[in-house]
């Protein structure tokens, strides 16, 4: 019998140990990926409309979390048709060779009360760089019709030199400030 109670403890231990792990999956109708960039005297702002991945929540510890991205390099828009023809080029992000960029966190450090530090793996143009992202933990809760969401936002500072997008040096700035707003839906 004691044996038979050990076995149900453990059991009822890993249960509840897996039911703390919850993936969520980016809903790309209420996410968005923004980028603004120095062009001469001014910032110039773009999106990409394109997005999609999971994030893996233990919401008892989210420093054990993960996310999964992707970005579709073609659906950037900056409001210019002309100029977002020009950056799917291979002047820039060479859409049609790279199509996606993507990220894959390795880390989360706590930062605050819902704040952290997720470093990972971002790759643009076959080029893997890792990056921190600040991220904030907006909350869980339910949305329509009985989903239950996420909300995330995240910001970051990149050089795009490092992926190799080094055209116009004097027109262009390096940074590109980087702000990420998310809802994810709870998978079941």
């Amino acid at each position: 019998m004691k044996r038979f109670l050990l076995l149900f403890a453990a059991l009822a231990f890993t249960s509840a140990a897996l039911a703390a792990v919850e993936t969520y999956k980016i809903d790309p109708v209420h996410s968005s990926v923004n980028f603004s960039i120095r062009h001469f005297f001014s910032n110039v702002p773009g999106t990409f409309t394109k997005i999609g991945g999971s994030i893996v929540v233990d919401r008892t510890d989210l420093t054990k979390s993960t996310v999964e991205a992707t970005i579709d390099i073609s659906s950037v828009n900056t409001n210019s048709e002309k100029r977002d023809a020009h950056l799917r080029t291979d002047t820039f992000f060479d859409a049609a060779k790279f199509p996606t960029a993507t990220f894959k966190s390795t880390a989360w450090a706590k930062t605050g009360d819902d704040t952290y530090d997720v470093t990972g793996d971002l790759t643009i143009k076959d080029v893997t760089k890792s990056i921190v992202l600040h991220v904030t933990s907006l909350g869980f809760g339910p949305g329509m019709n009985g989903a239950q969401l996420s909300g995330w936002s995240a910001t970051t500072t990149l050089n795009r030199n490092d992926f190799g997008i080094t055209a116009f040096p004097k027109v262009l700035g390096d940074d590109v400030a980087i702000t990420i707003n998310s809802e994810a839906d709870l998978q079941k």
